[in-house]
């Protein structure tokens, strides 16, 4: 297994002034040509601070993981969701050819969250938004599927699949494509 690793992202915005996000393109690592890798546009991880408001804004061509990991946000948009999003209430967006949302950071806490741009087998889809309520936060020291083109809570339309951990110091996993022979971009 070939291992490379994916050098930290530019931050844009001033979390001081309500909120900063530092922008991964993976694919820039291994070339100028693409700034994603295969499925993997890129990744937000974003941190904003509470009532502050990242208004209406469009999207197209899309697959967009929200992952939050502290604080709460009402999420809305132009297909009629208006969706509170929190560490167990994930969300998958399916832009498609046209989508429009909008967040509100929600109660007395700065949000952390990832967003995981990833790309569709095809353009122009029909724009969706999907909700899935996790009965916990996170899962311990074992993999646990999140979103996919099939058998997964969140589905995406694409050949990938997006897994989460909480590995214990000392315990070891094996990552969860390796059985398979795809590659495997891991973010710790």
């Amino acid at each position: 297994m070939t291992i490379t690793k994916v050098p930290a992202g530019r931050m844009r915005g001033d979390v001081s002034q309500g909120f900063g996000v530092e922008i991964l393109y993976p694919g820039l690592t291994l070339t100028s040509d693409d700034s994603g890798i295969g499925p993997i546009g890129r990744i937000d991880r974003a941190q904003v601070q509470s009532g502050h408001l990242i208004g209406m804004h469009p999207h197209k061509d899309d697959e967009i993981l929200t992952y939050i990991r502290g604080g709460e946000m009402l999420h809305r948009d132009t297909v009629g969701n208006e969706t509170k999003l929190d560490k167990t209430h994930f969300m998958m967006m399916n832009a498609g050819h046209t989508f429009q949302h909008e967040e509100l950071m929600l109660g007395d806490r700065p949000v952390r969250a990832l967003q995981i741009f990833l790309r569709p087998n095809a353009p122009d889809l029909e724009p969706m938004v999907q909700f899935h309520e996790f009965p916990e936060e996170y899962s311990v020291d074992s993999w646990r599927l999140i979103a996919g083109p099939s058998a997964a809570p969140l589905k995406v339309r694409s050949d990938i699949s997006v897994f989460d951990a909480r590995i214990a110091e000392g315990v070891r996993l094996r990552l969860a494509a390796e059985d398979t022979g795809r590659n495997t971009l891991l973010y710790v």
